[in-house]
């Protein structure tokens, strides 16, 4: 799977970036892939998502980030030099991306292969709002649903790095717990939005509707607030038999 996911990765990150898509610009945002079953590729910090080529990325181990989290804390320095160790190839050029712990976490969930982190102005307006986290409780329409799923994990401003990483980490624990299955999109409060799949097509998708989501949640309050679906009509919807076939022909069905 290297060369291949490093491929797709390399043209989700051009495909977030296109202007149109109002997601990033200059350096901002990161992606990430799944390798093999011990590395993972990581946009290297200081590359632009938009003109970004294989070189862009670096390999990283995968274990080796994750130990970082269980360690003793770490100042920033102790961090970018740790970051350097991680790297599969020590002589590779580029320098893991501050948020490569924050990628291990999220795709060492199930069925989690790739990962897409940026900055979309529409869902950043209302996440940079006192709105948040309350304008994000709950779906708005079907579509929203059988694309990002039941619900978003919600996370509050954190310092971008370990303590991020493993916020994340115990905020995840209690999502599978409630779930039973890896959310699709994290949303991050002053920050930013993370969408989560098997694919490279799953991750621009959902970024795609969770973009669309925001910006019909803008207008809700011109017309009084959002009137957000029920609980039992979110899990009726993500349960029934031809949403889950509609799930199925979009390619963003968990199996």
């Amino acid at each position: 799977m290297t060369d291949t996911s490093l491929f797709e990765l390399v043209e989700l990150s051009r495909a977030l970036a296109r202007p149109e898509m109002d997601c990033v610009i200059l350096g901002e945002g990161n992606t990430s892939a799944i390798a093999d079953v011990n590395t993972f590729w990581v946009k290297a910090s200081g590359n632009h998502l938009a003109n970004i080529k294989p070189d862009g990325f670096v390999k990283v181990d995968m274990d080796a980030v994750l130990e970082l989290l269980s360690g003793k804390p770490l100042n920033d320095q102790e961090i970018k030099e740790a970051l350097t160790r991680v790297k599969v190839n020590a002589d590779a050029a580029g320098h893991p991306s501050v948020e490569t712990l924050l990628h291990a976490q999220l795709l060492s969930l199930d069925k989690i292969k790739f990962v897409g982190h940026t900055h979309p102005t529409a869902i950043n307006m209302i996440a940079c709002s006192k709105a948040f986290p309350d304008a994000f409780n709950g779906r708005l329409f079907p579509d929203e649903i059988v694309v990002c799923g039941v619900a978003p994990l919600l996370v509050s401003y954190t310092d971008p790095g370990i303590p991020l990483a493993r916020y994340v980490g115990e905020l995840l624990k209690e999502y599978l717990n409630k779930y039973g299955e890896a959310p699709r999109i994290v949303i991050m409060q002053n920050h930013g939005f993370i969408a989560l799949g098997k694919t490279a097509q799953e991750v621009l998708d959902i970024t795609a509707m969770a973009i669309k989501t925001a910006r019909i949640l803008m207008g809700t309050y011109i017309y009084g607030g959002p009137n957000f679906l029920s609980q039992k009509d979110v899990e009726r919807i993500h349960t029934r038999p031809d949403e889950i076939y509609r799930q199925m022909k979009l390619g963003v069905k968990r199996e």
